[in-house]
């Protein structure tokens, strides 16, 4: 299984959350690295930002788990390159009403489905517009 990581996935592997032992868990069970994409390291980015900007974190632990992720994709993930068809397929998906998908989520989707990708998302309605699109996907409880 290669396993692609979103947004929603990351920022516990970093940040403390109640789903924070699990992720690590699935993630350092692996046998071969996760896939995280450069636009999910921008959504990662902009999570922790906007959570220094709520203050729920402070200047100092925001730029650490920056940091701390960006050595971290580097040395035990594998980067994976959104692509001009990936977007249009994901304009695609966002087109069919009945996924309800934002054009963020659909991203991600798209790029699982076009690499036949296990998505790892904590986003239960990414996880049904999966599920519907028959994409293999977890959803770590």
């Amino acid at each position: 299984m290669r396993l692609y990581l979103d947004a929603s996935v990351l920022v516990p592997l970093f940040v403390t959350e109640a789903r924070s032992s699990v992720m690590a868990a699935i993630v350092n069970g692996l046998t071969v690295p996760p896939l995280v994409s450069n636009f999910a390291a921008g959504e990662y980015s902009s999570a922790i930002a906007r959570r220094f900007r709520m203050a729920q974190l402070s200047a100092n632990d925001a730029s650490d788990v920056l940091e701390a992720f960006d050595a971290w994709s580097v040395a035990m993930a594998q980067p994976l390159e959104i692509e001009a068809h990936d977007i249009g397929l994901a304009a695609a998906l966002v087109r069919r009403f009945d996924l309800k998908l934002r054009l963020p989520d659909a991203i991600h989707l798209a790029a699982c489905q076009r690499r036949g990708l296990t998505l790892a998302t904590l986003d239960d309605m990414l996880a049904d517009a999966a599920r519907a699109l028959g994409v293999a996907h977890i959803v770590p409880a």
